[in-house]
C-alpha cells in the first residue's frame, strides 16, 4: 500500500538533509505537525523553489533549516532549451549522485499542457529506435525525484498564471520496472492537498511488462495505461524492442484484455512509424486484428530522428493512409502531433549525456 502523499515527500526532504526520517528532522528543528503541513504544501501545491518563499514559516525557522541543508528540490536545473515555436521546453536536471534526465513541458492551444517525466535515469530496455534505450541504463529514480520534475515545469506555468493540465509518464525509462516509485509518484502529483491532479490526466507507458500491467489493474486508480507496441507481430516487435522476446505479443495482449475486464478503462497503443518497416498497409490490417473489438485506441507517432537509430519517418501521407486502414475497420486512431523536434524533446529523443554509453563515447 502507498503511503500518503505528504509523508512520501517530507521523508525524503528529511533524508536528502541527513536526517534519519521525519521524526529526526521534526525534533532537530521542534516542528509540530502543522509546520510539516505548510512545507509540504508549499512546495508541492504552490509549487514554491526555495525555503525563504514558505512565507508561513518564521524568517528564523526559514534560517535554522537551510543551515541544516534542508533543501524543497531533489532535482537541479542545468540547461532549459525552448523550441523555436515557444510552446515547447526541455529541461536537462542533475540528481544528487550526477546523474541526469530530461524532462519536457508541451503547452498546447486552448490552455492544455502536458509534462512529461522520466522515471529512471537511462532504460534498459535498448528499443532500437529510442534514444535513451540506445545510451543504457544508470538507475531507477525515486518517487521524489520523478515528482520534483513535474513541480519544476509546475512552476514555470504558475508565474504565467497557467497550470498543469496532464503529465505522462513517457519520458526517460520504463516506469513499470520502476513500479512502486511510480506509484508513490503517481500518489504525489494525485494528492487533492497537494499537487491536486486528478488520476484521469495521468499517463503511465510501459514496453509491455505483464506482470506489472496485471498488478496495475488492482491498484484501483483511474491513470491511464498506454502500451508501446511499434509492430503487429512477434518477428517485427522482436526486432525493434527486445522486450518482446520475454513477453510476446499473445502473452501482453492477454494482460491487456485482463486490465480491461478488471478496470473497463481504455488502453492506448503508441505505434511510431517507421518507413518500410511497420507502415505498410499489410501491417496496418494485421493492428486492425489486434485491436478491432475492445476497448483500444491507437496513437500512431511520426518517427523523430535519434544518433544511433537506423530509421527514417513514415511520410505524411503514408501515416494516413495507414490510419485510414484502422478506421475502415472500426478501431480508433489518432495522429500525434509531435512538439520540441528541434531542440530533441519529442518522443523517443531525450537523452542525458551522463548515460553510460553517451558517456563511454564522449
Amino acid at each position: 500500500m502507498v503511503a500518503d502523499a505528504q509523508s512520501i515527500w517530507i521523508e525524503a526532504l528529511a533524508k536528502r538533509a541527513g536526517f534519519a526520517g521525519t521524526d529526526a528532522f521534526a525534533q532537530a528543528f521542534e516542528l509540530r505537525e502543522y509546520r510539516l503541513t505548510q512545507v509540504y504544501r508549499a512546495a508541492a501545491k504552490e509549487s514554491c523553489a526555495v525555503l525563504d518563499e514558505i512565507t508561513t514559516l518564521p524568517k528564523a525557522l526559514r534560517a535554522a533549516m537551510a543551515d541544516r541543508g534542508v533543501a524543497l528540490s531533489s532535482i537541479e536545473p542545468i540547461t532549459v532549451q525552448r523550441s523555436r515555436d515557444a510552446r515547447t521546453k526541455k529541461g536537462l536536471f542533475r540528481l544528487h549522485d550526477g546523474r541526469e534526465v530530461e524532462a519536457v513541458l508541451m503547452e498546447h492551444r486552448r490552455d492544455r499542457t502536458t509534462i512529461c517525466i522520466s522515471s529512471q535515469a537511462g532504460c534498459a530496455f535498448a528499443c532500437s529506435f529510442c534514444s535513451t534505450g540506445q545510451a543504457g541504463f544508470a538507475r531507477n529514480l525515486t518517487a521524489v525525484e520523478i515528482f520534483d520534475q513535474a513541480r519544476y515545469f509546475a512552476r514555470d506555468l504558475r508565474a504565467r498564471s497557467k497550470r498543469v493540465t496532464n503529465v505522462v509518464f513517457m519520458g526517460m525509462g520504463e516506469p513499470f520496472q520502476n513500479y512502486a516509485a511510480v506509484m508513490e509518484a503517481v500518489a504525489l502529483l494525485n494528492d487533492p492537498h497537494g499537487f491536486g491532479l486528478g488520476h484521469r490526466h495521468v499517463t503511465i507507458s510501459t514496453v509491455g511488462l505483464v506482470d506489472r500491467i496485471d498488478a496495475f489493474s488492482h491498484e484501483g486508480i483511474q491513470a491511464n495505461l498506454a502500451i508501446s507496441l511499434h509492430a503487429p507481430n512477434d518477428e517485427l516487435r522482436a526486432s525493434l524492442m527486445p522486450v518482446n522476446r520475454r513477453h510476446g505479443i499473445a502473452e501482453l495482449m492477454a494482460a491487456c484484455s485482463r486490465y480491461v475486464e478488471r478496470t473497463h478503462r481504455k488502453i492506448f497503443f503508441e505505434y511510431v512509424m517507421l518507413a518500410g518497416v511497420n507502415d505498410s498497409d499489410a501491417r496496418a490490417h494485421e493492428l486492425a486484428a489486434l485491436m478491432r473489438g475492445h476497448l483500444y485506441h491507437v496513437n500512431l507517432i511520426p518517427y523523430n530522428a535519434t544518433p544511433d537509430a537506423p530509421y527514417a519517418g513514415s511520410e505524411e501521407d503514408r501515416i494516413w493512409r495507414f490510419a485510414a486502414v484502422l478506421e475502415k475497420a472500426g478501431v480508433p486512431v489518432t495522429v500525434r502531433h509531435n512538439m520540441g523536434r528541434d531542440i530533441a524533446a519529442a518522443c523517443g529523443q531525450l537523452r542525458a549525456q551522463t548515460q553510460p554509453k553517451a558517456r563511454k563515447a564522449s
